[in-house]
C-alpha cells in the first residue's frame, strides 16, 4: 500500500513528517468510490503556511459538505520530500487518501503570492501533469486557480485551464456542478471549458487573444470564442453573515503560522489606501453580526481546543461592533484561558478601551502601520492616519503596560523624497521617547521594531500605473534608513529588494512573463519566497533565456490610457475611479471613507448590485 510505503520508508527521512500525515483532528476522509467528483486543494507552499489560510478552511468545508463531492489537500513538498518522491518515482499525492493528484477531477490552486508561482509548475510536474494547459487532454484533471493574484492572471495564463475571480463560496459550487455534468456527459475538454466560461467569475485564458505593441505594452485583449465574455466580472458573497463558515476546521499536529481560531468578522475595506490591492478587490465592506460571531466562536472553541481567537479581517478595529464583541468574547472565554486578539490595527481606531480589553488573558504584540514617515506622503497614499493618531495609540499601549510595539512602513512609494525617509526615523524616535516617558522604571525593556517593505505596484489599485524603484535605489534607501535608525531601542527590518522587484514583475506582467516563469522553474527555481532557496541569478538567467527585460514590467510607468494586462478582469472598482484617485494622489489630495462620509464613486456597489453591510449602525454614504 502506498500509504504504508510513504509512512514507513519516506517520512522517517524528512524534516517535519507531520506535514504529510493527513489524519489531523477534523480532517475529512470520504469514501473515494461513493463520490461523483474529487477535488484537491493545492497550496503552493509548505504545510505550515497553507494550513493558516482561511480560504482553504472555508472551501474544504464547503466542498465536503456536499454528499456528491470531496476535497482533499496537497501542499508543496519541501525539498527533502520532493527529492525522495522523485527518487522513488512516486507522484505527488493528496494527504487524506494518499491518492495521486493526477487521479482527481479538479486540481484547485490558490494564488496568494506571486513568488510561489514556480511551486505551481513544480507541483504539476511532480504530479505527472503537463505544466502547460495546452498539453493536457481529457485524461488529466482540470487545473483551476483563484485568490488575490488571479486578479492579474496573465503570467499564469499558459499553465492554468481556468481562473476563478473573486470569493469562492458560491461560484465554486457552480463550477462543481458544471464539471460534474460535463463528466457525466463525457464532454470534451474544450466543451467543458466553454461551459465554464459562461459562469460569471470564471476566466478561461485560451479563449482570449492578446495583441502586443512590444514586450511590455499591449495593443488589445479580445475573446476568440463566442462563449467567453469581453470582461470577466468578479464574484462575491453578498451576505457573509449567512455564508457557510467552518466551525470544525482541521487542527494540525505541528505548529503552523496561525496556530489559532480565525474568526472572520468582516470582508472588504473602504479606507482607500492607494497602494493596497486587498482594499480595492475585496470591496464592499460586509460585516458579520455579533450574534453570528459568538455562535461561531462557541463551536470553534468546542471543536478545536485552541486557546486563542483571532478576530480576522483587513482592518478589525474598523468593525462597527468590535468593542462589544471583544468584551463579550472575553467575558465568556477569559476564565477558560482563551485569549482574543486583533491581528491588524489602525492607529486612528485603537483606543485605551481596546488596549484594556485585548490584554485580559495575555498581552499580544501590537502592530501599527503608519506606512509613511510624513503627513504629506501619508496623504499621497491616502492612509488617513496622522502622527497624533500614532502617538495616541502607542501612548495608550505604553500606559497599559506594553513595552514593545511594531511599526510597518513602506519605502519607494510614489513621490517619496529624502525628507519622507527621514520622517520614518523621526516618527520612530518620537515613539521611543514616548515609551520612555510613559513606562518610567520599565523603560529599559522598551523595544520598537521598525519594518520597511518596498512598494510593489499592484493591479486594480490607483498606483497600478506607477513604476517601482529599481533595485539599486531601494537598497540605497534601506542603507540610508539603517543609518538613521541607530537608537538601541529600535530594531530595523527590511525586505529583500530583489524579491520585491520580481514580485512587481509578476504583479504587473503580461502573458510573456509566463515564459520567464517556466524558464526559471526549469533552472531549478522553487520556494522563491524562502531566503535559503531564492536565487536571483537563476531568475536573471531565465529572463535572458527568453529575451525579456524585467525592468520593462516592474520599473516602467504605464500610461493611464494604456491597455493593461488585466483590463479584461472586472474587480468592480472602475478604472476611471482608479485614474481619478491616481491624479488625486499626485496632488496630495485625500479621499474619505464611504462608511463615514459620502459615496466615493468607486463603482463597486452599482456595478455588482451590492451595498455596504454595516451591523453597528446605518451606513452613512448614499450609493
Amino acid at each position: 500500500m502506498m500509504r504504508d510505503f510513504i509512512r514507513n520508508r519516506l517520512l522517517p527521512k524528512v524534516l517535519k513528517p507531520a506535514r504529510y500525515l493527513g489524519t489531523e483532528l477534523n480532517s475529512i476522509h470520504k469514501d473515494w468510490d461513493r463520490v461523483d467528483l474529487k477535488v484537491v486543494f493545492a497550496f503552493p507552499d509548505v504545510y505550515e503556511i497553507g494550513m493558516s489560510h482561511l480560504g482553504l478552511r472555508i472551501l474544504y468545508h464547503v466542498v465536503n459538505k456536499r454528499p456528491d463531492t470531496l476535497m482533499e489537500r496537497v501542499f508543496a513538498p519541501w525539498v527533502d520530500m520532493e527529492e525522495l518522491l522523485r527518487q522513488q518515482n512516486i507522484p505527488l499525492f493528496a494527504l487524506e487518501s494518499y491518492k495521486p493528484v493526477k487521479e482527481f477531477d479538479i486540481v484547485a490552486f490558490t494564488l496568494q503570492y506571486e513568488m510561489s508561482f514556480t511551486n505551481i509548475l513544480n507541483m504539476l510536474d511532480l504530479a505527472g501533469i503537463p505544466v502547460r494547459a495546452g498539453d493536457r487532454d481529457e485524461s488529466y484533471p482540470l487545473v483551476i486557480a483563484g485568490g488575490p493574484c488571479a486578479y492579474n492572471p496573465e503570467p499564469l495564463a499558459d499553465f492554468i485551464d481556468a481562473f476563478v475571480i473573486g470569493e469562492g463560496e458560491e461560484v465554486f459550487y457552480e463550477v462543481l456542478d458544471v464539471v460534474k455534468t460535463a463528466k457525466q456527459e463525457k464532454l470534451s475538454r474544450t466543451g467543458l471549458l466553454e461551459r465554464l466560461a459562461q459562469v460569471q467569475g470564471v476566466y478561461v485564458p485560451r479563449f482570449y487573444d492578446v495583441d502586443y505593441k512590444d514586450d511590455a505594452a499591449i495593443a488589445g485583449i479580445r475573446p476568440n470564442n463566442p462563449n467567453a465574455p469581453a470582461k470577466v466580472t468578479k464574484r462575491l458573497v453578498r451576505n457573509i453573515d449567512e455564508a457557510d463558515f467552518p466551525t470544525s476546521p482541521i487542527v494540525p499536529y505541528l505548529e503552523v503560522v496561525h496556530n489559532r481560531i480565525m474568526l472572520e468578522v468582516l470582508r472588504g475595506c473602504s479606507r482607500g489606501c492607494r497602494f493596497c490591492q486587498a482594499g480595492m478587490i475585496y470591496r464592499p465592506v460586509r460585516e458579520k453580526s455579533p450574534e453570528t460571531l459568538l455562535r461561531q466562536a462557541e463551536e470553534l472553541v468546542a471543536n478545536t481546543g485552541y486557546d486563542e481567537i483571532s478576530l480576522s479581517s483587513l482592518s478589525t478595529a474598523d468593525y462597527s461592533c468590535v468593542e462589544e464583541t471583544l468584551k463579550k468574547l472575553l467575558d465568556i472565554y477569559s476564565g477558560h484561558g482563551v485569549n482574543v486578539s486583533l491581528p491588524s490595527l489602525r492607529a486612528d481606531a485603537f483606543s485605551i478601551e481596546l488596549a484594556k480589553e485585548v490584554q485580559r488573558v495575555r498581552r499580544p504584540t501590537l502592530t501599527f502601520a503608519p506606512e509613511a514617515g510624513t503627513q504629506r506622503l501619508r496623504d499621497v497614499i491616502n492612509k488617513g492616519v496622522t502622527e497624533e493618531d500614532l502617538l495616541a495609540a502607542t501612548g495608550a499601549a505604553f500606559k497599559e503596560g506594553w513595552t514593545a510595539v511594531k511599526l510597518y512602513f513602506m519605502i519607494g512609494l510614489p513621490t517619496e523624497t529624502e525628507e519622507d525617509l527621514r520622517g520614518i526615523a523621526e516618527l520612530a524616535g518620537k515613539v521611543v521617547a514616548l515609551g520612555q516617558r510613559e513606562l518610567g522604571a520599565k523603560a529599559g525593556r522598551l523595544k520598537v521594531t521598525v519594518s520597511a517593505s518596498s512598494f510593489v505596484p499592484k493591479a486594480h489599485t490607483p498606483f497600478q500605473w506607477e513604476p517601482q524603484n529599481d533595485i539599486d535605489t531601494l537598497k540605497e534607501k534601506q542603507r540610508f534608513l539603517a543609518g538613521l535608525l541607530k537608537n538601541r531601542k529600535i530594531k530595523f527590518n527590511w525586505h529583500d529588494a530583489e524579491l520585491s522587484f520580481l514580485e512587481a514583475v509578476f504583479s504587473r506582467g503580461n502573458r510573456k512573463v509566463g515564459r520567464v516563469l517556466e524558464a526559471a522553474w526549469r533552472r531549478g527555481c522553487k520556494f522563491d519566497s524562502w531566503n535559503e532557496q531564492f536565487s536571483y541569478d537563476k531568475w536573471m538567467a531565465a529572463f535572458a533565456d527568453v529575451r525579456l527585460t524585467p525592468e520593462a514590467f516592474a520599473c516602467r510607468r504605464f500610461g493611464v490610457e494604456e491597455v493593461l494586462p488585466w483590463d479584461h478582469i472586472d474587480a468592480g472598482v472602475g478604472k476611471k475611479f482608479l485614474a481619478k484617485e491616481y491624479e488625486a494622489a499626485l496632488k496630495g489630495a485625500t479621499t474619505l471613507d464611504c462608511r463615514f462620509d459620502r459615496c466615493t464613486g468607486c463603482g463597486v456597489c452599482p456595478n455588482l448590485g451590492v451595498d455596504l453591510d454595516i451591523k453597528g449602525r446605518e451606513a452613512c454614504g448614499p450609493v
